[in-house]
Parts: structure tokens; C-alpha cells; sequence
């Protein structure tokens, strides 16, 4: 079963390996690296209060950023818009295999389907991990650049390095499987990459900030604010082992889901 799973995951690995694709996934990925960095530390700049958090982004104020882990604090403040986009690639690759018919020769070739879906999780946890890495270097690389002309004292940036980067990675590598993993649900469901990234773009701009307004006891446990959280390693009103617990079953759930609709539903038509 073991040998199994490896090769599914390795096939699905080739299959997902399209130059387009990652290209396109680390490119966004790198843009909103760079734009969060600058956007972030210019609010600082103008002296004035940190904005209200505006959808997708959470702004840290200047004694957060002054901190060790000031560092990464580019990854958390943006972690809604690394999802979005993490959702959006985990969705095109899952409802590719419908729009192209691919999907009855694979489950012709592998009748387990849960192992079919497995590998396919796994293989974009992988290109995922590499979306983190790309991610973290390049907040590393522009943070400490634009930092310079903000006024801020980032001399606790140079303690304990390796462990800061480390954090930030597992904690964004968390949180945007969660998000990919909404991403594929979705789009096994509806069968459509469109109404996958629609659904996600949509709740991070419209939906949970109107239920955040309407209902603010339960503001903070709602996916996009948990996974904000994680990805911030925790903050005033979700702490992060709270927020891993609740990442964990948001995940559990939408593989569920998935894999309950991915058995059930008759390929052929």
C-alpha cells in the first residue's frame, strides 16, 4: 500500500509539473511578497495609527515589526492572499483532471479512489512546501531592504535567524495547505476551477467580513481569521495552538468532504 501511495504521489508530481503552472503559482506568490513588504512598512512610515485589517490583509504595527520576528511578519499580514492563491492553483490542478476527461482513465487505471485523492493532496502539499520556501526567501530578501526607510530599529532581526525563518515557514506552510485544501474540496464538488477560486475570492473580500460585522463572537474562529493566525504564529484573539487545532479540523472536514463526494460520485457522467 505504502509503495502504492509513493507512486501515485510521483505520477500526480510529473502531472502537476507544468512549467505554466508553477511559474505562475511562484510568481504571485513572490509579487504579493514583495507588495506586502512595502505596503506594510510605508503605513508605518507615515506615522500615523495601524489601518484596520482590510480583507485578505492584517497589518502589524511598528513595535511588531520591531521584534525578532519583525523578520517574517510580511507572511502572516499577507497570509490570506497567499491562500487565495494557494486555493486557486490547488483547485485548477484537481478540476483540470475533469474538464480534460483524464479523470476516467485515472480511476479506470487506480479503482481506489481514496488513494487516487490522497497522492493528489500530498503531491500539492509538496509543490506547496516549495511555494513557502520561495516565499519566505523573498521576504527575506525584501524586508530588511525596505525596512531601512521606514525609521524602525530592526536590530532584533539579527537574533536567532535560522529559528525566526524556520517558524515563519512552518507556520505559512499550514496555513496555506488549509487553504489548498478548501480549494480542492471545492472544486471536486463543482467540478470547475472557476467556481473553486470564485468561492474562495469571494469569501476572503465579501463573506467573512460580513459575518465578522454581523456576528463578532465567532469572528475569530472563521477560516480566513484562523488562518491568519496560524500563519502569524498566533495573535491577541486567537492563540496559535487554538488556531493549529482549528486548521487541523477545517482541513479534516473539506478532505471529507472530498473524498466522501470523490467516492461516491458515478465518473462516467
Amino acid at each position: 500500500m505504502v509503495t502504492d501511495l509513493v507512486n501515485a504521489v510521483r505520477s500526480e508530481l510529473v502531472r502537476t509539473r507544468r512549467k505554466g503552472l508553477i511559474l505562475g503559482w511562484l510568481g504571485l506568490t513572490v509579487l504579493a511578497a514583495i507588495l506586502i513588504n512595502i505596503v506594510m512598512f510605508q503605513v508605518v512610515k507615515s506615522g500615523g495609527a495601524v489601518p484596520a485589517n482590510g480583507p485578505g490583509v492584517n497589518f502589524p504595527s511598528a513595535a511588531d515589526l520591531a521584534r525578532p520576528e519583525g523578520l517574517v511578519a510580511g507572511l502572516g499580514a499577507a497570509a490570506s492572499m497567499f491562500g487565495v492563491i494557494t486555493l486557486s492553483f490547488w483547485a485548477l490542478v484537481t478540476a483540470t483532471d475533469y474538464q480534460t476527461g483524464l479523470i476516467r482513465l485515472l480511476v479506470s487505471a487506480q479503482p481506489r479512489r481514496w488513494l487516487l485523492l490522497t497522492s493528489k493532496i500530498l503531491a500539492l502539499a509538496l509543490w506547496t512546501a516549495v511555494v513557502t520556501t520561495v516565499a519566505v526567501l523573498t521576504n527575506l530578501v525584501v524586508a530588511p531592504a525596505v525596512a531601512g526607510g521606514s525609521g524602525i530599529d530592526v536590530s532584533a532581526w539579527r537574533e536567532n535567524v535560522p529559528a525566526t525563518l524556520a517558524e515563519g515557514w512552518l507556520n505559512l506552510f499550514c496555513a496555506l495547505v488549509v487553504w489548498g485544501v478548501f480549494g480542492l474540496a471545492v472544486a471536486v464538488v463543482a467540478r470547475s476551477s472557476a467556481v473553486a477560486i470564485s468561492v474562495g475570492v469571494g469569501y476572503v473580500l465579501v463573506v467573512e467580513s460580513v459575518i465578522r460585522a454581523a456576528a463578532e463572537s465567532v469572528g475569530d474562529r472563521l477560516p480566513g481569521s484562523t488562518l491568519s493566525a496560524l500563519a502569524q504564529g498566533g495573535d491577541m484573539t486567537l492563540g496559535y495552538g487554538s488556531a493549529l487545532a482549528l486548521g487541523a479540523a477545517y482541513t479534516l472536514v473539506s478532505i471529507g468532504i472530498a473524498q466522501a463526494v470523490f467516492h461516491r460520485r458515478d465518473i462516467t457522467d
